[in-house]
């Protein structure tokens, strides 16, 4: 009986094999002898319109480069290849014999460019640590380091603006205007000829080097303004140095934690009165050397041992060339007025702000008229040179 039983499904098995062997083979005939050479060349054509596809993505920008999560490795030879690749990257956008190694944990794609933003520090003995990041911001973040022994200090900020895809990029054109272009030489602002049409051209087309440009720039201008009013004395963090994508300043605070901000502190009574003087002096400062803020607010100025320093540049206007500079003025003004009057510290934010505009940057109207004098001697000599 076993036997008979055991032979029954073998032989309905058989069956559907010897089934499924013809209906293959049926299958196969259906595509004729040498389908291999022309399966070949089918993949060709494939793989070469993929290639013109992606030139074509890449030159009119139809897709934007991004950064995509690996897969999971399968097994331990991909895990060791992948491991490999993410060294080797590393090593590359370094530029280093060796990869550096560093305190801070970073995110995935924050380990990255945080390392090639510092790089040309490290390089330079500015910095040989990073320890901890110290603020996130929609378009920076900054970073405690351990400085160089031969730079004087222990602790150095460095602040790094985050790739411009990542980037929440804000509608910058009024800060933009009567701005010259910036880029970096040699670790130092440095104005871009105004002749260069190439570059004119690619920053008003919005290309991808045209955006690279207007990245630098907007990162100069901010380094630019730190220096001018840290020499004349305006309480902002001492810059170091300046990189394509990062600013190294003065680090304020210790290695429990970085200064606060004013909006996050709480001010004594007898606080809030000098360091409103504080404030409005500085404001003046800038006026004076032709700049002003353009996003003054308690967010924007740390509070560390009974000082003040104001912070958060890029975004700085010229005030002889920025037809919005006295309203941008009025507004920095009216916010940090609004912020110490929780002190009891009281002040008509429009007539201090007139003030300031008055005695600090309206034009000196004997500068007016000497220059209008000057222009009129020059339109006589062209007159009479067209005379003769």
């Amino acid at each position: 009986m076993e036997s008979v039983g055991a032979a029954r499904p073998r032989s309905r098995t058989d069956r559907e094999l010897k089934y499924q062997e013809e209906r293959d083979h049926d299958s196969w005939d259906q595509f004729p002898e040498g389908e291999d050479s022309s399966s070949q060349e089918s993949d060709m054509g494939w793989e070469e319109e993929q290639a013109e596809l992606e030139y074509y993505e890449k030159r009119f920008r139809l897709a934007e480069p991004t950064f995509r999560a690996a897969r999971e490795p399968k097994n331990e030879r991909q895990q060791f290849e992948m491991h490999r690749a993410e060294v080797q990257q590393v090593a590359e956008v370094a530029d280093l014999e060796s990869v550096w190694e560093i305190s801070y944990t970073p995110a995935r794609f924050e380990g990255v460019f945080l390392r090639s933003s510092l790089r040309p520090f490290y390089q330079q003995d500015q910095i040989v640590d990073v320890m901890a990041q110290v603020k996130g911001g929609k378009e920076a973040n900054v970073y405690r380091c351990k400085a160089h022994a031969s730079v004087g200090v222990e602790w150095i900020a460095a602040k790094v603006y985050r790739p411009r895809q990542f980037r929440n990029l804000r509608n910058d054109a009024m800060y933009r205007e009567g701005r010259h272009l910036l880029t970096a030489e040699d670790g130092r602002p440095q104005a871009i000829n105004p002749r260069d049409d190439r570059t004119a051209r690619a920053v008003n087309k919005k290309s991808v080097f045209g955006a690279k440009v207007r990245h630098t720039s907007w990162l100069m201008y901010e380094f630019s303004a730190l220096q001018t009013l840290h020499e004349a004395g305006v309480p902002v963090p001492r810059p170091y140095g300046v990189g394509d994508n990062a600013i190294l300043m003065e680090y304020i605070g210790d290695e429990q934690m970085a200064a606060p901000t004013l909006h996050e502190t709480h001010l004594e009574e007898d606080e809030a009165g000098p360091l409103f003087d504080r404030t409005v002096k500085s404001i003046a400062v800038m006026l004076e050397n032709g700049l002003a803020h353009g996003d003054l607010s308690a967010y924007n100025i740390l509070y560390w041992e009974g000082e003040i320093k104001l912070i958060d540049f890029p975004q700085v206007i010229d005030i002889h060339a920025n037809q919005s500079a006295r309203a941008v003025l009025r507004r920095d003004v009216e916010r940090v007025c609004q912020y110490f009057r929780r002190y009891g510290v009281r002040s008509d934010h429009r007539r201090l702000a007139d003030e300031l505009w008055e005695r600090y940057a309206a034009p000196d109207p004997d500068d007016l008229a000497a220059d209008l004098s000057r222009v009129l001697e020059v339109e006589a000599e062209d007159g009479e040179e067209e005379e003769e």
